[in-house]
């Protein structure tokens, strides 16, 4: 008790002596304290999702799904999207979130900050006006885009605490490498961008705020890279085609939310925990929400080690190997999704336990409530009494997954460059200098410089083991002839 009074004298001190040093220490001293009750957390989405249906369906049942901007029945959207004056209110966005991730305050209370330089020739000292001077700031920023761009890192770009990337109005692009580090931060909202083709990099140095650069080794190439962190929302992006993750969570990082995204093209989407043996991530906290799993997928969405994982409204059309996957005995709870499988008879399974014998993972608390399982996809649940084990003091009727094309209907980003989505305050048309983006649609893994190992690789070591098996198969029907001459 007396080391804990301590402890916070001396933060006080560094709060009220040297200000700046003190925000410094809280941005870098995040305290990774789980929620007390995650099974209220998951019973207070499931009831904004009924409400917001309920609403939609009370005000206008004739609307064809999505058609109507304004209550869609995805509460996240429909709590700044019916504002009429949201442009001019855009820091409201932060009252919006919902699940593990709904305290992240990102830039909230900050000033704007104008990205007018898509520029990132310098890892250590950047120039304002470029997104890396800007997210590297000790101060709370909402960060946004007056003009598309297309921004390819030349290493990782590095969050301080209390950012918020907004992308509507704008088609704003990140590639390249890294590509975004949240390490030992917290409060980051990332919406409304495209991430994709991320490769490695690192082993020079990187500025991570405007008193400290270090060395960095090298990095795995994830899309969004989630190291030690809590309170970050992850919303309306469009993310593929990375070197290893689209969404890494590690290290005990909680408090997170990822929603209405759209992911596609890529092998191990998102991993959610460092290891099966890493204690600190036993108080991981991910809501996983109104996503769109979409084509060429292949597995990891998410794969869980340890933590309390709630897949709630999601829209899963097909995988190649599986869509949930865990070890270390996480805690998954999916409702109300629509998991629809492959052709392939031999992955119709939802889940998949990773390298773990039945034995062990026999206990393990994961559930379907509400799901809607498509073309023979079937979800094993576990744990005593797994179908009743949804607290009935929370109960809540998941909502049906023939909503599941109305909630999710504007996954991923908004507006220009957007998936069939008219949302702009900037420009709907480009703007100088850059003329919409419109090039990058056809943006190819060879334009990152370094590949991609994602499906194509996946297809190239199938195509070899063929070819090795027929070759083989061949030698050993010549050898047999040869044996009976």
């Amino acid at each position: 008790m007396m080391l804990q009074r301590s402890c916070i004298v001396l933060l006080f001190s560094l709060f009220l002596f040297t200000p700046q040093m003190g925000f410094s220490v809280l941005n870098r001293t995040v305290l990774l304290i789980p929620h007390p009750d995650p099974e209220l957390v998951a019973y207070e989405v499931q009831w904004k999702v009924n409400a917001s249906i309920t609403r939609r369906q009370a005000l206008d049942t004739t609307d064809q799904a999505g058609s109507n901007p304004c209550f869609t029945g995805n509460p996240i959207d429909d709590c700044w999207k019916c504002d009429p004056n949201w442009p001019n209110n855009r820091q409201g966005l932060a009252d919006c979130g919902i699940g593990f991730g709904q305290y992240a305050l990102g830039g909230k209370g900050g000033q704007f900050y104008f990205v007018t330089d898509s520029s990132d020739d310098d890892a250590v000292d950047p120039k304002p006006g470029t997104l890396r001077y800007g997210v590297i700031q000790e101060e709370p920023l909402w960060i946004v885009f007056p003009s598309n761009m297309m921004i390819k890192l030349k290493q990782e770009l590095i969050f301080n605490s209390y950012k918020t990337l907004d992308g509507r109005g704008a088609n704003v692009h990140i590639v390249g490498g890294g590509c975004i580090t949240l390490q030992y931060v917290s409060n980051i909202i990332i919406h409304n961008i495209h991430i994709h083709h991320c490769y490695q990099s690192g082993n020079t140095n990187v500025r991570s705020s405007p008193t400290h650069y270090g060395f960095r080794t090298k990095s795995d190439g994830d899309g969004i890279s989630i190291f030690g962190s809590k309170d970050i929302w992850i919303d309306h992006c469009s993310l593929s085609r990375c070197k290893d993750g689209l969404i890494d969570a590690v290290m005990g990082s909680t408090g997170i939310t990822i929603s209405n995204n759209f992911f596609s093209h890529h092998n191990e989407v998102m991993l959610l925990g460092h290891s099966d043996h890493y204690e600190p991530d036993s108080g991981m906290q991910v809501t996983i929400a109104f996503n769109h799993f979409g084509e060429k997928l292949i597995q990891r969405m998410p794969r869980c080690r340890r933590g309390y994982i709630h897949v709630v409204n999601n829209d899963f059309t097909q995988w190649e190997m599986y869509a949930i996957g865990g070890s270390g005995n996480p805690t998954i709870n999916s409702q109300g999704n629509r998991y629809t499988a492959p052709t392939n008879p031999f992955a119709k399974e939802v889940t998949k336990r990773v390298e773990t014998p039945d034995g062990d993972w026999k206990g393990w608390n994961w559930r379907s409530e509400g799901d809607i399982l498509v073309n023979g996809a079937f979800f094993v649940a576990s744990g005593e009494g797994a179908e009743m084990r949804y607290e009935k003091a929370y109960s809540v009727e998941p909502k049906s997954a023939s909503f599941i094309t109305q909630i999710t209907f504007h996954s991923g980003v908004l507006g220009v460059g957007g998936r069939n989505n008219n949302l702009g305050m900037w420009t709907t048309t480009g703007s100088e200098g850059n003329s919409g983006l419109d090039s990058y649609n056809d943006y190819t893994d060879e334009m990152s410089a370094a590949g991609s190992t994602n499906r194509l690789s996946f297809s190239v070591l199938v195509l070899a083991f063929m070819l090795s098996s027929i070759s083989y198969l061949a030698m050993f029907t010549s050898s047999t002839q040869m044996f009976m001459l």
